[in-house]
């Protein structure tokens, strides 16, 4: 199963995903008589820190997550390659997050890549960790809703991002966006996950 999580920044989209992440192994033991310990769940955290206001989210992040079971992978490009950091078996993967993910994509090496090239890369990544886990939650960030126009580079990196969220959206099970603390779901296919 795979459920896509999008909000604003501060939304309390993280939250909710650690959520869902931690309720579908138990719901999914439940229905197939397996064991909870055979899923193991894993953080997959893309965020380079660059500066102390990196490392406060970071650590705000790895609060939210302590006591949880998570085991940390940090995967900051190519994210399908985290799976050989993982165990053979069955597993509950959180991605946080597509932004992320896509500014890291984008804007590695000397020159930006084409927003085309990125999208491609970002979406194969997510689709191979969905063919290889039990459950796969992603945190994304909703795009276009300041109305500002950027610069050229800027927009580039956001058209991206609608790209990528509209193709993700479409390979989730789930759609879920969060709105100052509310989930809504947005798509569903198959049992709602949490509240």
């Amino acid at each position: 199963m795979m459920v896509l999580v999008i909000g604003g920044s501060g939304s309390g989209k993280s939250a909710y995903a650690e959520e869902v992440a931690c309720s579908v192994p138990k719901r999914s033991t439940s229905l197939r008589n397996i064991s909870l310990e055979d899923i193991k769940k894993y953080y997959l955290a893309t965020m380079q820190v660059f500066d102390e206001e990196g490392k406060k989210k970071v650590e705000k992040h790895r609060k939210l997550r302590n006591g949880k079971g998570f085991l940390t992978i940090e995967q900051s490009v190519k994210i399908q390659e985290a799976l050989v950091k993982m165990d053979e078996g069955r597993k509950t993967v959180l991605l946080e997050c597509i932004s992320n993910l896509t500014a890291n994509e984008m804007f590695a090496g000397r020159s930006s890549k084409p927003e085309i090239q990125v999208v491609e890369s970002v979406v194969s990544g997510v689709g191979i960790l969905k063919e290889n886990t039990e459950n796969l939650v992603v945190v994304s960030n909703n795009v276009f809703e300041d109305g500002i126009i950027y610069d050229q580079t800027t927009m580039d990196y956001i058209h991206a991002m609608g790209e990528i969220n509209r193709r993700l959206a479409v390979m989730a099970d789930q759609v879920v966006e969060v709105v100052a603390g509310i989930p809504v779901m947005i798509k569903q296919e198959g049992e709602r996950l949490c509240r």
